[in-house]
């Protein structure tokens, strides 16, 4: 009987919990995921898939040092030329979304319904979001520099209306080969950083504090005694911890990469899956898997059989150089290396964003 008792209680608590998890992931949550396998020898793996309602049409490019930006907001812009060279991922060919630059740092955004920018403050630049990434990717080597740096709050984010008339607003995942990472937020107005390696897991709404609390309470319960399984973003951020801290700490890299990228499919949304209520809820359309360690860029199309690579080793990032791209859209497919088909391309411009 006081085994019934407790059995329904916990029943109980599971239920309410559900109800707050629903609650709080709101009705408009782009379905993406961010995780990171600390292993031995101090190697570093980050994961994330890039969950959406239509194909973003992204492309891989290569970027070299010593380019000219601007952040995309009339007077006033941010204005840096990048120090360091990167490989990325394109949005709709107007933003960087997700990247890693030739120190080994790796910044993945991610969708975030309730971040509050603050409007623009007089003395101080403006940057449009979508070239958010690529100013941490340009600028920083560690994840203490650029912690350091933006706590400051040295510009303020502004954040337009994507192509699909999605507001173009998110959160940013920032690691380094030590195995360091930062998430950034944007909460009321103010940047919100946690820093520390514990935060190896970053999904959606609801913002990060509240994730981490409906974390600590599902640790409780144990993952071998019962994971959420909807694909809402806390159920994916209670999945993602237990898996990527619950995974083999083994020295094969090719052994550690591929059990990091079914951490990451194990999160993910299939392709073509649609909720008639939820439409923001959306399919998998694709995955990168980074080693920060040796410094490669796997990528992972929902669309394809083949998963491919780019070691940064070997690439020439130095200032002058082409930008050079992998173009992905037209279902062009690759296997293994694909730094050979890197072409040199004009690069792309980042979506414009008007300051309030």
């Amino acid at each position: 009987m006081p085994a019934r008792r407790s059995l329904r209680a916990l029943l109980s608590l599971i239920v309410a919990l559900a109800c707050l998890t629903s609650l709080s992931s709101g009705t408009i949550t782009q379905a993406c995921t961010r995780a990171v396998y600390l292993g031995p020898n101090n190697s570093v793996i980050v994961a994330r898939s890039m969950d959406w309602a239509e194909d973003p049409g992204s492309e891989i490019w290569c970027l070299p040092r010593g380019m000219a930006r601007s952040g995309a907001t009339g007077s006033g812009t941010l204005q840096w030329t990048s120090t360091y060279g990167s490989v990325i991922v394109s949005f709709y060919g107007i933003a960087t979304v997700d990247g890693i630059n030739e120190k080994g740092l790796v910044a993945n955004t991610l969708y975030l319904v309730e971040s509050d920018y603050g409007k623009a403050v007089a003395g101080r630049p403006t940057i449009s979001i979508a070239c958010w990434a690529q100013y941490l990717l340009d600028t920083f080597a560690t994840v203490d520099e650029a912690v350091t740096a933006l706590a400051k709050e040295p510009f303020t984010v502004v954040a337009p209306m994507l192509p699909n008339g999605v507001p173009g607003v998110g959160h940013m995942a920032i690691s380094d080969p030590s195995g360091d990472s930062a998430i950034l937020e944007y909460v009321k107005g103010k940047l919100v950083i946690h820093h520390g390696r514990q935060y190896q897991v970053m999904t959606n709404s609801p913002t990060f504090d509240e994730q981490l609390a409906l974390n600590g309470y599902w640790e409780q319960i144990g993952g071998l005694t019962m994971l959420p399984g909807t694909n809402r973003a806390s159920d994916r951020f209670v999945r993602a911890s237990f898996y990527i801290k619950s995974l083999p700490q083994v020295d094969d890299r090719a052994r550690a990469i591929a059990s990091v990228f079914s951490t990451i499919r194990a999160v993910s949304v299939p392709l073509g899956f649609t909720t008639a209520d939820k439409p923001n809820i959306s399919s998998t359309i694709w995955r990168t898997v980074y080693d920060q360690k040796d410094k490669i860029m796997h990528f992972d199309s929902a669309t394809s059989l083949n998963v491919f690579w780019i070691p940064l080793v070997g690439l020439d990032f130095r200032a002058g150089q082409a930008v050079k791209k992998l173009k992905l859209i037209g279902g062009e497919t690759y296997s293994g290396d694909a730094s050979a088909s890197l072409t040199p391309e004009q690069p792309f411009s980042f979506l414009p964003a008007k300051p309030e």
